[in-house]
């Protein structure tokens, strides 16, 4: 099944006159590994990215939607704690362990929370 990463790759691709070969290519991967990336069966890599975004020029605006494609392609965030305050760290583990259990509010208020956090820039 096609990811959403997927439908951005091939509307880069249609936006360019590109097949699925001629986009792995340029990106020096192979056509096998960049259909499985469109249909879900393997991660794209940050380099990959990082190519499309130079080779392909994209403008900000397709970033951020390649980079929410690539967020709601994966079914695992791993973030790196090592740097962090044990209070941090703490934090960081305790959500993980009852993310599963978050209600519909909870989840409500944590989006309202941060998103309010980002808009203030805190």
């Amino acid at each position: 099944m096609i990811t959403r990463v997927g439908k951005v790759l091939r509307q880069i691709r249609l936006n360019n006159d590109e097949v699925l070969k001629d986009m792995a290519e340029k990106l020096g991967v192979s056509s096998a590994f960049l259909s499985a990336v469109e249909n879900g069966k393997k991660k794209m890599p940050k380099r990959i990215r990082n190519a499309l975004i130079k080779k392909y020029m994209l403008s900000d605006e397709e970033v951020i939607n390649l980079d929410n494609a690539i967020y709601e392609s994966n079914d695992s965030v791993e973030i790196n704690i090592q740097s962090l305050s044990d209070a941090k760290k703490g934090l960081a583990v305790e959500f993980a362990r009852s993310f599963g259990e978050l209600s519909d509010i909870d989840i409500e208020f944590f989006t309202k929370y941060l998103k309010n956090r980002s808009k203030k820039g805190d």
